[in-house]
């Protein structure tokens, strides 16, 4: 197994596209960039969200997507070239997925100190950047939907930073993949719910999971 790490790091500013004739604005085109970065409560250096109602804010600072996952979706888009960064992730990373991360794990990357919070749901802004609105429902039922990154210390990380663990919220262990599961499967296991529920989970994420057995 590869030691866990950064593999690239992609920023973007907010831009206007055009989709299905009207004007929208996204950050979803990440490209990469060379360097130390700083990592700030709200998001890197010369990365910005576009609607911040759904995207950004503090829970949801950075978005990590796991190298291990680009084989799935080779396999589901055979004729793409799947240049790291398409699903508009800030880190590129191996070392961490779905199944072996936690919610509320923390992880040091550099002198910078982040904090695992929800797995991200996938927004049709996904179905912009590859030019295809199935990828959407592709992305929702994979469970491979990458995690969001609060920081709860600031700092500068660079491409090929070691992502060290410092602490396994093994106390809850509730694993992105579980979170996934109780919002896409019909029936989840109600314990499970509950786990989750009462977990370090993103609020917002929280809600539209009560609000899903409400």
């Amino acid at each position: 197994m590869q030691t866990p790490k950064i593999l690239q790091i992609n920023v973007s500013k907010a831009k206007e596209v055009l989709w299905n004739g009207q004007s929208v604005f996204t950050g979803i085109f990440k490209t990469p960039v060379e360097g130390r970065v700083r990592a700030r409560r709200l998001n890197l250096d010369g990365d910005e969200q576009a609607d911040l109602t759904v995207h950004g804010g503090s829970d949801k600072a950075v978005y990590a997507y796991p190298i291990e996952q680009y084989e799935h979706w080779s396999q589901q888009y055979p004729s793409r070239d799947l240049e790291w960064g398409i699903f508009g992730e800030n880190l590129t990373v191996c070392g961490f997925d779905e199944t072996n991360t936690c919610i509320g794990d923390r992880l040091q990357i550099g002198d910078a100190i982040f904090q695992v919070t929800q797995p991200r749901m996938p927004c049709y802004k996904q179905g912009i950047r590859f030019g295809d609105p199935g990828i959407i429902k592709l992305f929702y039922k994979s469970y491979k939907w990458g995690f969001y990154l609060s920081v709860i210390q600031e700092g500068t990380i660079e491409t090929g930073d070691e992502i060290i663990r410092l602490e396994k919220n093994d106390s809850e262990n509730v694993r992105l993949l579980d979170v996934s599961k109780c919002l896409v499967d019909k029936e989840p296991d109600p314990e499970l719910v509950a786990r989750v529920l009462n977990s370090k989970l993103a609020e917002q994420m929280k809600y539209q999971l009560q609000s899903r057995f409400s």
